[in-house]
């Protein structure tokens, strides 16, 4: 049974980056089928205020800490992580393993030029991995079935969303009953960073568990979206308090 830490009514599953991607992948080598969800402070409080995203992210088999102040929350309610599981490494991790035994994804999301470039990125890269499909996000919730349907048709093991929050996790909520197989994981950002179109912060900034703040000064309009962490913070205080 996997352990699990309970922040603010998520419950965070307590593995490392490495454990966490050799499991993803015995998974979608027996065929089965997962749900994952990547969260950071954000996404926790933005279950507050949406039902129906709180909803999608309590229905994933795994939701993991992608983002430090969940890693600092855990620890200060005396229940620590054993850290970070973030989109972008896990995606990476999985293209790698994916790469070694020949297996096949699908790209759903980001801008037209970024999944172009994303595609190349991989088949340069990862010259063993089977694209079985790729599109961008700017598709119509009127087309969202269709994007199901063709995903099901590909018999993907891997389905890699970057549609953003909440976009990307309610609509594997919706569509993923439709599937016997297939490890589906919503990545945000990953694709632009993967594909060179935005850099990832360096080493420094990352290792410093900084990462969040440089995102903030390379991308000023995600201030608003930096706003969450101190509610975050706040929220944790008053469940510690109920502790």
């Amino acid at each position: 049974m996997k352990q699990t830490v309970d922040i603010l009514g998520i419950p965070f599953y307590n593995v490392s980056q490495s454990t966490f991607v050799d499991e993803l992948i015995e998974a979608a080598a027996n065929q089965e089928r997962r749900f994952v969800v990547t969260a950071n402070p954000e996404i926790v409080m933005h279950t507050k205020q949406d039902m129906a995203f709180n909803h999608a992210v309590l229905q994933a088999d795994y939701i993991v800490a992608d983002g430090i102040g969940v890693v600092k929350a855990a620890k200060s309610i005396g229940k620590p992580l054993e850290g970070r599981v973030t989109g972008f490494d896990t995606m990476l991790g999985l293209l790698q393993k994916a790469n070694e035994m020949k297996m096949s994804v699908y790209f759903v999301g980001a801008k037209p030029n970024v999944i172009k470039k994303l595609v190349k990125h991989v088949e340069q890269n990862y010259s063993n991995i089977n694209i079985v499909g790729a599109r961008d996000g700017y598709f119509l919730a009127s087309e969202a079935e269709a994007v199901a349907d063709d995903i099901f048709q590909s018999k993907a093991d891997f389905i890699f969303l970057a549609l953003g929050f909440p976009r990307q996790e309610k609509w594997i909520s919706s569509y993923i009953e439709k599937f016997n197989k297939g490890i589906f994981i919503g990545v945000g950002g990953s694709f632009d960073v993967l594909s060179g179109c935005t850099k990832r912060a360096p080493e420094f900034w990352v290792k410093s568990n900084l990462e969040w703040l440089y995102r903030i000064l390379s991308q000023p309009r995600r201030w608003r979206r930096a706003l969450a962490i101190p509610k975050f913070v706040m929220a944790m205080k008053r469940q510690r308090k109920q502790r």
